[in-house]
């Protein structure tokens, strides 16, 4: 029995729909990123653009976590929280953006500030971060985004200064954009400030490719960590898997980073610094799974808290500036399948253990140092010259 014409017509105007509803799917998994890129933007070049209110430093409320040092050789923590605001209205998060606040409160204190914290004194500043959109791209809107969000943490970290006094040891840290600024004040507070380089236990730049140039150049007296004893020293690394070819793309091409003349530069060419969390120096050894001391899962967690670290779920090895690893075993350590995850800070510390241990370890050298040298003789002043004076013989009283 021949099919009905107009049912054959309706079953293939069906499939024809089906296809392209299916096609219309596949295109916008693979286009997903940028999809959710378009909805970010914020549809204002930002020279015209009104950024929200900025913090007064001086409040206590303008600070995540601000607290009073009980011992004067105690190290103070300056640490720099990732991104957490993806964008949309503003170029710029509002400092009252609940949802933003939020992440930083419960996901990058307890992961990524809690480390450093055991080491000293936790300061972590509330900035008007660059949204998760500036960093997708590479428009001038977004470089313009990314530098105001540093005049904020360098403003913070003037009044930081003032508060933990002239002789404290300070240890700096920050993740993904809070890395960014972390260089920043390297390259514009330190470079030139040998007193204050002489307080560094070390800068953590995490998940922000730093390029190697800056060390031949402003960064000279502030090295690279070659061992896991410096101090005074630069410890930085962003870590893939080796099939991330996207994420390593990113890292190694499309990221822009300071220059030596202080303005900011693709890194492709540039050579970037990779210190292995897991040896704690810079170096092309293979880290097995076995010396890794433990990821951290703590979202929702007081910083204060100790949370027990899962160890041994990945090797660790630096080549061409990225660190790379393996997938990790344990659930609570791999990374979600989020939008945009490839320019995102994962809700887990994977070195957490590693860091923390190392931060203790260098925290502990560099006031060992600064004890020795308080010990030793000031520095004399400037020397005078003396001019010769004239010699009078005394007369011999045998000849009156």
């Amino acid at each position: 029995m021949l099919a009905n014409p107009i049912t054959i017509a309706r079953w293939m105007v069906l499939a024809g729909t089906a296809g392209v509803l299916v096609i219309a799917a596949l295109a916008s998994w693979f286009l997903r990123d940028q999809i959710f890129q378009t909805f970010q933007d914020p549809g204002e070049p930002f020279q015209t653009y009104t950024p929200p209110t900025g913090a007064d430093y001086a409040n206590a409320n303008a600070w995540y976590a601000l607290s009073v040092p009980d011992d004067d050789e105690e190290a103070a923590v300056f640490f720099v929280h990732p991104t957490t605001y993806s964008g949309g209205a503003n170029w710029n998060a509002q400092l009252d953006k609940e949802s933003a606040n939020q992440a930083v409160i419960d996901i990058a204190l307890p992961n990524y500030a809690a480390p450093f914290a055991r080491s000293g004194t936790l300061y972590v500043p509330r900035y008007r971060q660059a949204s998760l959109y500036a960093f997708m791209n590479n428009r001038e809107d977004s470089v313009q985004a990314r530098l105001f969000a540093y005049d904020d943490v360098e403003q913070a970290f003037d009044v930081f200064l003032l508060r933990v006094g002239d002789d404290r040891p300070i240890l700096l840290a920050g993740v993904g954009q809070g890395g960014f600024h972390v260089l920043g004040l390297l390259l514009n507070r330190f470079a030139d400030a040998p007193a204050l380089r002489a307080r560094l236990v070390a800068a953590y730049v995490i998940d922000t490719p730093v390029p190697l140039d800056l060390f031949a150049g402003p960064l000279a007296t502030i090295p690279p960590c070659e061992t896991a004893e410096d101090v005074r020293c630069v410890h930085a690394y962003s870590y893939a898997r080796p099939d991330d070819t996207d994420r390593i793309r990113i890292l190694t091409e499309r990221t822009m980073s300071w220059t030596p003349s202080g303005d900011l530069a693709f890194v492709e060419g540039r050579g970037l610094l990779c210190v292995n969390p897991v040896l704690g120096t810079r170096s092309s050894e293979y880290a097995t799974a076995r010396q890794h001391r433990g990821g951290v899962a703590a979202e929702g967690l007081p910083p204060d808290t100790t949370p027990a670290p899962i160890p041994g779920q990945t090797s660790a090895q630096c080549a061409d500036g990225i660190l790379f690893v393996d997938e990790p075993r344990h659930r609570d350590l791999q990374r979600p399948h989020r939008l945009a995850e490839d320019f995102r800070e994962p809700p887990f510390n994977l070195f957490y253990e590693d860091l923390r241990l190392d931060a203790a370890r260098r925290a502990f050298a560099l006031t060992s140092i600064l004890q020795e040298e308080r010990r030793w003789a000031p520095p004399l002043e400037t020397l005078e010259e003396v001019e010769d004076a004239p010699v009078v013989p005394i007369p011999d009283r045998r000849e009156f």
